[in-house]
């Protein structure tokens, strides 16, 4: 019988996949996020509880710490998560038609039944909290970079011109909002929409 040379290799095992703390699954990411402002919603930001929001996700706390050290830290990559995908930078090539979909988009959001409760919760305690102050202002600042790139193609298109006020254009697109919608509890209808567009253009 033949025997195998010295130099051959020696079939090796696939290895196997990364389990457990190793990986952390989306859906429980995900599900956790949910509970996070399920239970915001309900009870505020200050009664937060790390084995509250792990119960209503159905998982244990570990899973939560595997995540975030802290409910600071889950709250922020909660809201950093859910802001990024919020409300997409229209970009139709007409700056009103752009303004008009921002807004029917921005006006879609804050009706959500969370955001309508998270939202005031969250600037009433970002004025006792730095922390939840930086995170206000990193993620406003983020939100006004992306709609401020809809402000530069207008100008280059001839639709505004250079010394437009930007930051008072920016301010405008989520204060008629935010007023009619958090604070008057009212709903916006299509002439709304059309009003809060004309008041932007006249800035």
């Amino acid at each position: 019988m033949e025997r195998k040379g010295s130099g051959e290799k020696k079939s090796e095992r696939p290895r196997r996949k990364p389990a457990g703390a190793a990986v952390l699954q989306d859906t429980v990411t995900d599900a956790i996020q949910r509970a996070l402002f399920e239970e915001w919603a309900e009870t505020g930001y200050s009664a937060l509880r790390m084995e509250r929001i792990a119960a209503r996700a159905g998982v244990g706390k570990a899973a939560l710490y595997r995540r975030s050290k802290s409910k600071f830290e889950l709250v922020t990559e909660a809201v950093k998560s859910a802001a990024t995908g919020l409300t997409p930078i229209p970009d139709t090539g007409s700056f009103e038609k752009d303004v008009a979909r921002l807004m029917r988009r921005m006006a879609a959001t804050l009706r959500h039944p969370l955001v309508r409760r998270i939202l005031p919760d969250l600037y009433a305690e970002h004025a006792r909290s730095d922390e939840l102050a930086e995170l206000l202002e990193s993620v406003t600042r983020d939100r006004r970079a992306q709609a401020m790139v809809m402000l530069d193609r207008a100008i280059e298109r001839g639709e505004l011109t250079e010394d437009t006020d930007r930051q008072m254009i920016l301010d405008m697109f989520i204060a008629p909002l935010y007023w009619h919608v958090i604070v008057q509890h009212r709903p916006v209808r299509s002439a709304d929409i059309q009003r809060f567009t004309k008041l932007v253009l006249s800035v």
